[in-house]
């Protein structure tokens, strides 16, 4: 295959100031410019996670007058070239990579370029056969980098759970982990004041803010890779009810002596039927998640919840005597059913009676 030695920039369109009319001369846009600006574009950065990327703002303009507007990712400035259009199914690499192409954009008709694998000579079949998410923390990389105060509700028109709120307001830490929004705001919904803070963030420092419970939130990768994170719910638990989602609830099984192991496939799918054992429910639920808690790992009063039905892992634990709940799924349905949304009720009512007793 042949290389070519030049940068690539890539440009997505996001609406159409005008209709391009096509020009049959040379079976294409003869003359088109692409501009790219070389001032990165700025986004929010409290609790954004920084892009592994940087986008531009762009305009595509075509020689029969048309403008594109668009925003760009690669290599920013002007450039003028012919646009051309490629049919290929396939070969996208060689395409954009050929020195044949020189002087020329190429507009990639078929809508599923880049979901096909690489070949075997490409350089990236080994960059990802030497990857491996085991022992890798991934969490370092999508936590935020400090504290800050969540406040978004979800919407009036798709807010279908609210019957059940008791008015009161509970002040809830958020660990991020590589949290989903939808958690938060479900979670204000229902009435809490919330503070995200780092997967770093002390257990000193969270008791330090009089919290009325604690979320662990979801997050990429391998539990066993994060122990700094196993060590601050150690030391958070027995002091404060909390509720873990996802990762959150497999570093509460490796916190209360379980182990977790790396699953074959993994659960990934916004259809996964879990019955609820204490009440012999079934919810369908979203998951998305490689990593299980064994049930046999874990210590006496530890209660198995819930349990997926399509191999019979564990999908969820309970430890009355320490205030502590876990979902392996996403309640938060984004995506996903609504089946589990009443999990954030129970953590209110976990929270309401800590606070009773006390």
């Amino acid at each position: 295959m042949a290389m070519a030695t030049r940068t690539l920039g890539f440009v997505l369109p996001t609406s159409l100031s005008s209709q391009p009319s096509f020009d049959r001369r040379g079976g294409g846009f003869r003359v088109s410019v692409i501009r790219c600006s070389t001032s990165p574009l700025t986004f929010p950065t409290s609790g954004v996670v920084e892009k592994p990327w940087t986008s531009y703002n762009a305009r595509l303009v075509l020689e029969d007058g048309s403008i594109w507007p668009a925003k760009s990712f690669g290599a920013p400035g002007t450039r003028i070239a012919e646009l051309v259009f490629n049919t290929s199914l396939t070969g996208y690499q060689e395409i954009l990579t050929d020195p044949s192409y020189a002087g020329q954009f190429v507009l990639m008709t078929n809508p599923q370029i880049g979901n096909t694998g690489v070949n075997p000579d490409d350089e990236l079949l080994q960059m990802s056969r030497s990857w491996d998410i085991v022992g890798i923390d991934l969490i370092s990389d999508v936590s935020c980098k400090s504290p800050y105060e969540w406040v978004d509700k979800t919407n009036a028109e798709w807010d279908f759970n609210t019957n059940s709120r008791d008015g009161k307001s509970y002040k809830v830490i958020a660990y991020d982990f590589g949290i989903k929004q939808n958690i938060l705001r479900r979670l204000s919904s229902y009435g809490c004041q919330i503070t995200v803070v780092p997967s770093t963030f002390p257990a000193a420092e969270a008791l330090k803010m009089n919290p009325d419970g604690i979320l662990f939130s979801n997050g990429p990768g391998d539990p066993s890779a994060v122990p700094y994170a196993v060590e601050t719910v150690k030391e958070l638990l027995g002091k404060v009810p909390v509720y873990g989602i996802c990762m959150g609830h497999q570093l509460l099984g490796q916190a209360l002596g379980g182990k977790t192991f790396k699953m074959k496939f993994g659960h990934h799918g916004g259809n996964h039927p879990v019955r609820n054992n204490r009440t012999g429910q079934v919810e369908i639920s979203a998951q998305n998640h490689n990593y299980a808690v064994d049930p046999a790992s874990l210590p006496g009063g530890v209660e198995v919840t819930h349990v997926n039905l399509n191999d019979g892992s564990c999908a969820g634990l309970s430890f009355p005597e320490m205030n502590v709940m876990s979902l392996q799924y996403h309640p938060e349905a984004s995506p996903g059913p609504h089946d589990s949304d009443n999990a954030f009720r129970e953590f209110i009512e976990l929270m309401k009676r800590s606070k009773q007793s006390s």
